[in-house]
């Protein structure tokens, strides 16, 4: 049932003059970043929106195609800490959460901070690990803290996760369990860029580490206060309505064995709020749940083996389900 809306529904208290602020600060750092990832601008809003939507930020694609210098650029563009964690099968758990020594000096036992303990992580080649290292970064992931020989150690605000996977080598790797698939934001992949760029990036090829030379633009201050400011923007009815519509139809299609679970749902209306702000609304459209649905919620649904046998793939049964699931109808 289609729903009429004027917009204005979509009044809220942050004014849409703090919304164009906002689309600004989002601009000159997707730009900023774009600089040193070239021909990545979708993937950089996108990896933008996670962060800003207090989230977490799994990379696919190909070697070579950018991921781990997008993940780079963006670390060095807020300056705050961060940390680079390299997976391989011998890593363990401690290694990337931290341990206890004892200090016999002291006669005490001392907690060591592991590389998590920074503003932003980057984990290159997650699905490297064994799954008992991968699991380590649930609890931190999903509550921003670490429980070691039973005390519990915040990691701070913001505390975002950029982890990056190679979808094609599979010897050597370990699938990530669907429990903590659900506990990134956005899934999305690089593809190779076009040919514009790809000349651009032959023509610097003196430039060798162009992430290397970004630098900070923004404080972790200023991206706590986007992240709250665009917490703000507003949801009128008939968009909760919408995305519930979407977030249900996941469950009911005949290809699938898994839905969306609660958490989906709330991590795509996080991501339209931001998404909406760096367009300069200070409101969500149903487009913006359009725009996010495939990155926000295809990585959280399981295939029936049989569709998944016959070539069937998430990001189509999300295309199929925005093709059937009728918008709210909005009007001047």
């Amino acid at each position: 049932m289609n729903t009429a809306m004027t917009d204005s529904q979509y009044g809220v208290e942050l004014t849409p003059a703090a919304a164009a602020q906002f689309a600004e600060t989002f601009t000159r750092l997707t730009e900023h970043i774009g600089e040193a990832v070239l021909g990545t601008e979708h993937a950089v809003r996108l990896t933008l929106t996670a962060f800003l939507a207090e989230g977490h930020m799994l990379l696919e694609g190909a070697p070579g195609t950018g991921k781990t210098s997008l993940a780079r650029s963006l670390a060095a563009s807020v300056s705050g800490s961060h940390q680079r964690i390299q997976f391989t099968p011998d890593l363990l758990p401690s290694d990337v959460t931290g341990v206890t020594i004892f200090n016999q000096q002291d006669s005490e036992f001392v907690f060591h901070r592991g590389p998590v303990f920074a503003s932003i992580v980057l984990a290159d080649e997650i699905n490297r690990a064994s799954p008992k290292t991968q699991s380590a970064l649930l609890e931190v992931m999903e509550e921003s803290r670490v429980t070691v020989d039973g005390e519990t150690h915040s990691v701070g605000k913001p505390f975002f996760v950029i982890a990056t996977q190679n979808p094609i080598e599979q010897a050597g790797t370990y699938r990530l369990p669907e429990a903590q698939l659900d506990r990134f934001i956005m899934k999305t992949s690089l593809g190779y860029p076009d040919h514009h760029h790809a000349v651009q990036i032959l023509a610097g090829s003196a430039h060798r580490d162009r992430a290397g030379k970004v630098q900070p633009i923004i404080t972790t201050d200023d991206a706590n206060a986007l992240a709250a400011q665009a917490a703000q923007a507003h949801v009128a009815d008939p968009v909760l309505d919408y995305g519930a519509r979407l977030i249900a139809a996941t469950r009911t299609d005949n290809h699938t064995t898994l839905g969306v679970s609660v958490r989906g749902g709330l991590a795509l209306m996080r991501c339209a709020k931001v998404w909406a702000m760096s367009n300069g609304r200070n409101f969500v459209l149903p487009d913006d749940l359009k725009i996010l649905a495939e990155p926000v919620l295809a990585h959280r649904i399981m295939l029936d083996p049989d569709a998944e046998f016959s070539g069937v793939t998430p990001a189509q049964v999300i295309g199929r389900i925005l093709a059937e699931v009728a918008p709210p109808v909005t009007r001047d």
